[in-house]
């Protein structure tokens, strides 16, 4: 194989890498890496590193489930937060922008996914399993839903607050003050902030 097979090869890789990410096509990804092989080499080492890093050091927490790279993640190592207050989020990104909005002072589980029968993703793929067995094991007296108002997140949330009928915990929802069909992490900070002050 020549030089200059090598070096196509190389570029088509980097491409059809950067094609894995959500929303970005071809073109996209072709920009991206022409923009990073042409006027910033360096940008592009520290982003290879800084990949490498993240995916062999970050973990999940063995509490909450969200990214962390200790066995336990700081908010569930920290004694001020609410013990008795369990809020169940979609993806970190989600508990990213409750947390931002300083409205809750709680505890969290990260589902990381939400249910959705089409696309192959139940119970065990989303660790629901191991919410429940957190919810009966800790001193939880409430939970609330803050998965996303989309079919998926609502069928997600009804799953959740039927499997913890038969325990004596309160189960709310956030409040419609956050738009159907919206995603938290696109969604303004009032309007989150609100939603869980008015939750039900």
């Amino acid at each position: 194989m020549d030089n200059s097979s090598a070096n196509i090869n190389a570029l088509d890789a980097l491409i059809q890498a950067l094609r894995r990410l959500p929303g970005v096509g071809l073109k996209s990804a072709s920009r991206m890496a022409f923009h990073l092989l042409q006027h910033d080499r360096a940008g592009a080492q520290i982003m290879a590193q800084a990949l490498a890093n993240a995916a062999s050091q970050v973990l999940h927490c063995s509490q909450c489930n969200t990214f962390t790279q200790n066995e336990v993640c700081n908010t569930c190592s920290d004694v001020q937060r609410d013990q008795t207050r369990l809020c169940v989020v979609e993806t970190p990104a989600d508990q990213l922008a409750l947390e931002r909005t300083g409205a809750f002072k709680g505890l969290y589980f990260v589902l990381m996914g939400k249910l959705s029968p089409l696309d192959g993703i139940g119970p065990n793929e989303i660790g629901l399993k191991k919410l429940f067995q957190r919810v009966q094991t800790s001193p939880i007296e409430e939970v609330i839903l803050a998965t996303n108002f989309t079919a998926e997140g609502e069928t997600t949330a009804h799953v959740i607050s039927e499997g913890l009928k038969a325990r004596s915990i309160k189960v709310t929802r956030l409040a419609r003050g956050v738009p159907i069909g919206s995603e938290l992490e696109y969604v303004d900070l009032g309007t989150i902030a609100h939603a869980l002050v008015d939750r039900r």
